[in-house]
Protein backbone atom coordinates (compact mmCIF):
# COMPACT_ATOMS: atom_id res chain seq x y z
CA UNK A 1 0.00 0.00 0.00
CA UNK A 2 1.58 3.11 -0.80
CA UNK A 3 0.90 6.54 0.41
CA UNK A 4 -0.16 9.15 -1.39
CA UNK A 5 1.70 13.00 -0.50
CA UNK A 6 -0.38 15.89 0.26
CA UNK A 7 -0.88 17.98 -2.83
CA UNK A 8 1.11 20.88 -3.31
CA UNK A 9 -0.49 24.35 -2.36
CA UNK A 10 -2.23 26.49 -5.72
CA UNK A 11 -1.12 29.69 -6.53
CA UNK A 12 -4.45 31.22 -4.47
CA UNK A 13 -3.82 29.25 -1.40
CA UNK A 14 0.23 30.31 -0.99
CA UNK A 15 -0.98 34.09 -1.58
CA UNK A 16 -3.65 33.98 0.80
CA UNK A 17 -1.00 32.48 2.99
CA UNK A 18 1.53 34.88 2.57
CA UNK A 19 -1.73 37.78 2.88
CA UNK A 20 -2.22 35.87 6.85
CA UNK A 21 1.91 36.30 7.32
CA UNK A 22 2.38 39.17 9.62
CA UNK A 23 6.06 39.20 10.12
CA UNK A 24 6.84 39.29 6.26
CA UNK A 25 3.97 41.87 5.86
CA UNK A 26 5.85 44.18 8.51
CA UNK A 27 8.65 43.23 7.08
CA UNK A 28 8.38 44.73 3.66
CA UNK A 29 6.35 47.78 5.13
CA UNK A 30 10.05 48.47 7.17
CA UNK A 31 11.64 47.78 3.73
CA UNK A 32 9.40 50.30 1.80
CA UNK A 33 9.51 53.16 4.01
CA UNK A 34 13.25 53.07 4.39
CA UNK A 35 13.27 53.15 0.14
CA UNK A 36 11.20 56.48 1.51
CA UNK A 37 13.78 58.03 3.59
CA UNK A 38 16.77 57.66 1.15
CA UNK A 39 14.70 58.75 -1.98
CA UNK A 40 12.88 61.90 0.06
CA UNK A 41 16.11 63.10 1.30
CA UNK A 42 17.67 62.56 -2.07
CA UNK A 43 15.05 64.68 -3.78
CA UNK A 44 15.74 67.36 -0.83
CA UNK A 45 15.54 70.48 -3.29
CA UNK A 46 14.35 68.98 -6.73
CA UNK A 47 10.68 68.28 -5.32
CA UNK A 48 9.06 70.51 -3.11
CA UNK A 49 7.93 68.20 -0.18
CA UNK A 50 4.58 68.78 -0.09
CA UNK A 51 4.16 68.17 -3.82
CA UNK A 52 5.58 64.82 -3.03
CA UNK A 53 2.96 64.28 -0.44
CA UNK A 54 0.11 64.92 -2.86
CA UNK A 55 0.99 62.74 -5.61
CA UNK A 56 2.21 60.11 -2.88
CA UNK A 57 -1.75 59.88 -2.40
CA UNK A 58 -3.38 61.10 -5.60
CA UNK A 59 -2.45 58.40 -7.95
CA UNK A 60 -3.15 55.61 -4.91
CA UNK A 61 -6.48 57.34 -5.40
CA UNK A 62 -6.65 57.21 -9.16
CA UNK A 63 -5.67 53.25 -9.32
CA UNK A 64 -7.49 52.06 -6.46
CA UNK A 65 -10.90 53.54 -7.91
CA UNK A 66 -11.66 51.08 -10.73
CA UNK A 67 -10.87 48.06 -7.63
CA UNK A 68 -13.14 49.55 -4.87
CA UNK A 69 -15.74 51.01 -7.22
CA UNK A 70 -18.79 48.26 -6.32
CA UNK A 71 -17.82 47.43 -3.39
CA UNK A 72 -18.01 51.12 -2.38
CA UNK A 73 -21.03 51.84 -2.64
CA UNK A 74 -22.38 49.17 -0.33
CA UNK A 75 -19.91 50.06 2.48
CA UNK A 76 -20.40 53.48 1.76
CA UNK A 77 -23.18 53.54 4.86
CA UNK A 78 -20.69 52.47 6.99
CA UNK A 79 -18.22 55.02 6.07
CA UNK A 80 -20.71 58.21 6.39
CA UNK A 81 -21.56 56.95 10.10
CA UNK A 82 -17.97 56.43 10.92
CA UNK A 83 -16.67 59.63 9.14
CA UNK A 84 -15.04 60.87 12.24
CA UNK A 85 -12.88 58.30 12.69
CA UNK A 86 -12.26 57.74 9.07
CA UNK A 87 -11.30 61.20 8.72
CA UNK A 88 -8.85 60.99 11.83
CA UNK A 89 -6.92 58.08 10.24
CA UNK A 90 -6.77 59.64 7.13
CA UNK A 91 -5.24 63.21 8.84
CA UNK A 92 -3.08 62.08 10.64
CA UNK A 93 -1.89 58.87 9.09
CA UNK A 94 -2.12 60.38 5.52
CA UNK A 95 -2.26 64.23 5.67
CA UNK A 96 -0.55 65.28 8.58
CA UNK A 97 2.65 62.71 8.55
CA UNK A 98 3.29 62.35 5.43
CA UNK A 99 3.54 66.22 4.69
CA UNK A 100 5.30 66.98 7.86
CA UNK A 101 7.94 63.98 7.08
CA UNK A 102 8.70 64.91 3.92
CA UNK A 103 9.48 69.04 4.93
CA UNK A 104 11.41 67.17 7.78
CA UNK A 105 13.58 65.63 5.40
CA UNK A 106 13.48 68.80 3.57
CA UNK A 107 16.22 70.06 6.94
CA UNK A 108 17.69 67.44 8.94
CA UNK A 109 19.82 64.14 7.91
CA UNK A 110 19.49 60.53 8.15
CA UNK A 111 21.59 59.79 11.41
CA UNK A 112 18.93 61.81 13.21
CA UNK A 113 15.87 60.13 11.84
CA UNK A 114 17.10 56.99 12.32
CA UNK A 115 17.65 57.95 16.02
CA UNK A 116 14.22 59.50 16.11
CA UNK A 117 12.46 56.93 14.36
CA UNK A 118 13.35 54.62 17.34
CA UNK A 119 11.36 56.36 19.60
CA UNK A 120 8.37 54.86 17.39
CA UNK A 121 7.44 51.71 18.89
CA UNK A 122 7.55 53.61 22.10
CA UNK A 123 5.26 55.99 21.52
CA UNK A 124 3.05 52.77 20.22
CA UNK A 125 3.06 51.48 23.60
CA UNK A 126 2.73 54.33 25.53
CA UNK A 127 -0.16 55.83 23.38
CA UNK A 128 -2.16 52.00 23.79
CA UNK A 129 -1.59 51.90 27.29
CA UNK A 130 -2.82 55.53 27.87
CA UNK A 131 -5.72 55.86 25.36
CA UNK A 132 -7.01 51.90 25.54
CA UNK A 133 -5.10 50.52 28.64
CA UNK A 134 -3.24 47.96 26.90
CA UNK A 135 -1.18 45.22 28.60
CA UNK A 136 2.83 45.18 27.07
CA UNK A 137 4.15 42.11 28.56
CA UNK A 138 7.77 41.74 29.50
CA UNK A 139 8.89 40.00 26.72
CA UNK A 140 7.51 42.50 24.67
CA UNK A 141 9.21 45.54 26.41
CA UNK A 142 12.75 43.54 26.70
CA UNK A 143 12.56 43.33 22.64
CA UNK A 144 12.11 46.93 22.16
CA UNK A 145 15.06 48.02 24.17
CA UNK A 146 17.01 45.47 22.96
CA UNK A 147 15.91 46.46 19.57
CA UNK A 148 16.53 50.23 20.48
CA UNK A 149 19.65 49.24 21.61
CA UNK A 150 20.65 47.64 17.75
CA UNK A 151 19.41 51.02 16.78
CA UNK A 152 21.88 53.22 19.04
CA UNK A 153 24.77 50.86 17.90
CA UNK A 154 24.14 51.78 14.24
CA UNK A 155 23.86 55.38 14.73
CA UNK A 156 26.86 55.79 17.30
CA UNK A 157 29.10 53.58 14.95
CA UNK A 158 29.08 51.33 18.27
CA UNK A 159 30.92 53.92 20.73
CA UNK A 160 27.89 55.61 22.65
CA UNK A 161 30.25 59.40 23.03
CA UNK A 162 28.98 59.78 19.83
CA UNK A 163 25.83 60.94 20.94
CA UNK A 164 26.95 63.92 22.28
CA UNK A 165 27.77 65.37 18.45
CA UNK A 166 24.36 64.60 17.55
CA UNK A 167 22.74 68.30 17.03
CA UNK A 168 19.07 68.94 16.73
CA UNK A 169 17.49 71.31 14.49
CA UNK A 170 14.01 72.36 13.35
CA UNK A 171 13.70 69.87 11.15
CA UNK A 172 14.18 67.09 14.01
CA UNK A 173 11.93 68.34 15.42
CA UNK A 174 9.10 67.98 12.61
CA UNK A 175 10.43 64.72 12.30
CA UNK A 176 9.71 64.27 16.27
CA UNK A 177 6.40 65.22 16.09
CA UNK A 178 5.84 62.86 12.85
CA UNK A 179 6.56 59.80 14.92
CA UNK A 180 4.12 60.77 17.49
CA UNK A 181 1.64 61.39 15.00
CA UNK A 182 2.41 57.84 13.35
CA UNK A 183 1.67 56.35 16.88
CA UNK A 184 -1.47 57.69 17.15
CA UNK A 185 -2.28 56.86 13.54
CA UNK A 186 -1.48 53.14 14.47
CA UNK A 187 -2.93 52.97 17.89
CA UNK A 188 -6.49 54.37 16.52
CA UNK A 189 -6.70 52.08 13.87
CA UNK A 190 -8.40 49.18 15.73
CA UNK A 191 -11.49 52.15 15.88
CA UNK A 192 -11.76 51.94 11.41
CA UNK A 193 -15.09 50.70 10.57
CA UNK A 194 -15.93 47.44 9.57
CA UNK A 195 -15.17 47.79 5.37
CA UNK A 196 -13.09 45.87 2.72
CA UNK A 197 -9.62 46.84 3.47
CA UNK A 198 -9.11 48.19 0.06
CA UNK A 199 -11.92 50.88 0.88
CA UNK A 200 -10.63 51.95 3.63
CA UNK A 201 -7.14 52.50 2.06
CA UNK A 202 -9.19 54.50 -0.65
CA UNK A 203 -10.79 56.84 1.78
CA UNK A 204 -7.32 57.06 3.72
CA UNK A 205 -5.92 58.46 0.25
CA UNK A 206 -8.43 60.38 -1.56
CA UNK A 207 -9.15 62.28 2.24
CA UNK A 208 -4.97 63.10 2.45
CA UNK A 209 -5.09 64.29 -1.40
CA UNK A 210 -8.10 66.74 -0.70
CA UNK A 211 -6.41 67.95 2.90
CA UNK A 212 -2.75 68.27 1.34
CA UNK A 213 -3.97 69.79 -1.88
CA UNK A 214 -4.41 73.37 -1.15
CA UNK A 215 -1.17 73.51 0.94
CA UNK A 216 0.92 72.41 -2.29
CA UNK A 217 -0.91 74.74 -4.19
CA UNK A 218 0.90 77.47 -1.55
CA UNK A 219 3.99 75.98 -2.20
CA UNK A 220 3.77 76.31 -5.40
CA UNK A 221 2.52 79.70 -5.21
CA UNK A 222 5.34 80.21 -3.11
CA UNK A 223 7.81 79.82 -5.40
CA UNK A 224 8.94 76.09 -5.26
CA UNK A 225 9.66 74.99 -8.30
CA UNK A 226 9.47 70.83 -9.35
CA UNK A 227 12.20 70.37 -11.65
CA UNK A 228 11.65 68.11 -15.04
CA UNK A 229 14.10 65.34 -14.97
CA UNK A 230 14.75 61.54 -13.44
CA UNK A 231 14.76 61.59 -10.26
CA UNK A 232 11.84 63.68 -9.73
CA UNK A 233 10.22 61.10 -12.01
CA UNK A 234 11.81 58.51 -9.91
CA UNK A 235 11.08 59.57 -6.72
CA UNK A 236 7.25 60.60 -7.52
CA UNK A 237 6.75 56.97 -9.15
CA UNK A 238 8.67 55.54 -5.48
CA UNK A 239 6.82 57.55 -3.07
CA UNK A 240 3.04 56.76 -5.16
CA UNK A 241 3.55 53.18 -4.76
CA UNK A 242 5.84 51.66 -2.55
CA UNK A 243 5.53 53.42 0.66
CA UNK A 244 2.44 55.50 -0.29
CA UNK A 245 -0.14 52.30 -1.13
CA UNK A 246 1.66 49.06 -0.67
CA UNK A 247 3.57 50.07 2.65
CA UNK A 248 0.13 51.23 4.02
CA UNK A 249 -1.88 48.63 2.91
CA UNK A 250 0.65 46.10 4.34
CA UNK A 251 0.71 48.07 7.85
CA UNK A 252 -2.93 48.25 8.40
CA UNK A 253 -2.83 44.26 7.78
CA UNK A 254 -0.42 43.73 9.87
CA UNK A 255 -1.45 45.80 12.71
CA UNK A 256 -4.97 44.16 12.27
CA UNK A 257 -3.30 40.62 12.47
CA UNK A 258 -0.76 40.71 15.83
CA UNK A 259 -1.83 44.46 17.02
CA UNK A 260 -0.17 47.84 16.96
CA UNK A 261 2.30 47.13 20.47
CA UNK A 262 3.67 44.00 18.29
CA UNK A 263 3.99 45.37 15.17
CA UNK A 264 5.76 48.31 16.11
CA UNK A 265 9.21 47.42 16.68
CA UNK A 266 9.58 45.88 13.23
CA UNK A 267 9.87 49.84 12.42
CA UNK A 268 13.21 49.37 13.71
CA UNK A 269 13.94 47.02 10.52
CA UNK A 270 14.20 50.11 9.12
CA UNK A 271 18.13 51.25 9.26
CA UNK A 272 18.77 47.86 8.84
CA UNK A 273 17.25 47.91 5.14
CA UNK A 274 18.39 51.33 4.75
CA UNK A 275 22.50 50.28 5.66
CA UNK A 276 21.95 47.61 3.00
CA UNK A 277 20.83 50.28 0.47
CA UNK A 278 23.74 52.19 0.97
CA UNK A 279 26.42 49.22 0.80
CA UNK A 280 24.65 47.58 -1.95
CA UNK A 281 23.85 50.66 -4.03
CA UNK A 282 25.75 53.42 -2.85
CA UNK A 283 28.81 51.86 -2.15
CA UNK A 284 29.08 52.19 1.54
CA UNK A 285 31.30 49.72 3.58
CA UNK A 286 29.84 47.45 6.17
CA UNK A 287 31.33 47.33 9.55
CA UNK A 288 31.33 45.31 12.66
CA UNK A 289 28.82 47.65 14.73
CA UNK A 290 26.59 47.43 11.61
CA UNK A 291 26.52 43.22 12.17
CA UNK A 292 26.26 43.82 16.23
CA UNK A 293 23.13 46.66 15.55
CA UNK A 294 21.53 44.56 12.93
CA UNK A 295 21.63 41.39 15.58
CA UNK A 296 20.30 43.19 18.37
CA UNK A 297 17.28 44.75 16.29
CA UNK A 298 16.45 41.03 14.60
CA UNK A 299 16.57 38.98 18.01
CA UNK A 300 14.50 42.58 19.57
CA UNK A 301 11.85 42.24 17.09
CA UNK A 302 11.45 38.53 17.28
CA UNK A 303 11.09 38.91 21.48
CA UNK A 304 8.38 41.90 20.99
CA UNK A 305 6.58 40.42 18.54
CA UNK A 306 5.58 37.19 20.92
CA UNK A 307 2.22 37.01 22.08
CA UNK A 308 3.54 36.60 26.07
CA UNK A 309 1.25 35.78 28.70
CA UNK A 310 -1.36 37.86 29.98
CA UNK A 311 -1.18 37.81 33.71
CA UNK A 312 -4.87 36.48 35.12
CA UNK A 313 -7.07 39.52 35.86
CA UNK A 314 -7.78 38.89 39.99
CA UNK A 315 -11.63 39.68 41.30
Amino acid sequence: MTTQSPPSASPTERALRLANNPYLLLALTSLFWSGNHVIGRAASGEVPPLTIAVVRWFVPTVLLWPFVRERFRLDWPVIAAHWKIVFWLAFSGGALFTGLQYIGLQHTNALNVSVLNSLVPVLIVIVSAVAFRDHVTRVQLAGIVVSSLGVIAIVTHGELTNLRALSFNTGDLITLFTMLVFALYSTSLRLSPKIQPLNMLFMLAALSTIVTLPFAVWEWAAGFELKANWLTFGTLAYVSFFPGFAAYALWNRGIELIGANRAGPFLHLIPVFTAIIATSVLGEHLYPFHIVGFALIIGGVWLASRKGKTPAKTA
